[in-house]
């Protein structure tokens, strides 16, 4: 029995045309997948090689967004090309979430870190170190990537973290850091470096208030623990 393509479809259930007569609302995450790739497989057509995709992924765009170019090749159908379009398309996903959040940012609990820091290092394959600068009323001033750093370890130079804080005229920071690993212990490095960041904030009168763990769905907090 001959495949029918997409082309041979009603014109209103083609994902573009369905998107354009009904709006973007009714498509299914494989269908506006479907839009990006443009086109399926010699077995499959754009529409159902997106549902492949994600069922693979458990139906999850989290994680579909965590796979790498060469993870999205070795789907039969994904070249380079649409590889780079499913990922442009989740980062941006992504990147809209946290700006709407941006304007609200204020700090009052280990979970308001978690919420702010989640989608930007909740689900990444290495460790990234982050320093969020709160003024006198815990508001955000800003975030700062400190330091990059492998699936363990990243290396932090403490006077970066200051200097930051001084043109800021931050009054307090939180330290924040990824495990790739998905486990929320910290490790004694962990431990010392909050200890030498802590110090070295005390000669500045610029308080750690917390050092969080982040990872996919949960956190651990320095100051929650009382090992601050």
């Amino acid at each position: 029995m001959e495949k029918l393509n997409i082309k041979s479809w009603a014109i209103e259930d083609r994902p573009r045309e369905k998107l354009m007569l009904k709006g973007k609302t009714v498509l299914s995450d494989a269908e506006l997948i479907a839009i990006l790739i443009a086109s399926g497989n010699r077995e499959e057509s754009a529409v159902e090689l997106s549902k492949r995709i994600l069922k693979s992924m458990g139906n999850n765009l989290n994680k579909l967004g965590r796979l790498s170019i060469e993870e999205l090749k070795r789907f039969k159908g994904i070249g380079e090309a649409k590889a780079i379009s499913i990922i442009t398309a989740l980062e941006l996903g992504r990147r809209r979430h946290f700006e709407g959040k941006k304007r609200s940012d204020k700090i009052v609990s280990s979970k308001d870190v978690f919420k702010l820091m989640q989608p930007i290092i909740g689900d990444i394959q290495h460790e990234e170190f982050w320093v969020i600068y709160l003024d006198n009323a815990n508001k955000v001033l800003a975030k700062h990537q400190i330091s990059k750093g492998g699936l363990t370890a990243t290396l932090v130079d403490v006077r970066l973290i200051y200097k930051r804080a001084l043109e800021l005229a931050a009054v307090g920071i939180v330290l924040c850091h990824n495990h790739p690993s998905g486990k929320l212990k910290p490790s004694n490095s962990d431990i010392q470096l909050t200890n030498q960041i802590k110090e070295a904030g005390a000669t500045l009168n610029i308080k750690v208030l917390d050092h969080v763990i982040v990872i996919e769905k949960n956190y651990f907090s320095f100051a929650d623990e009382v090992i601050l």
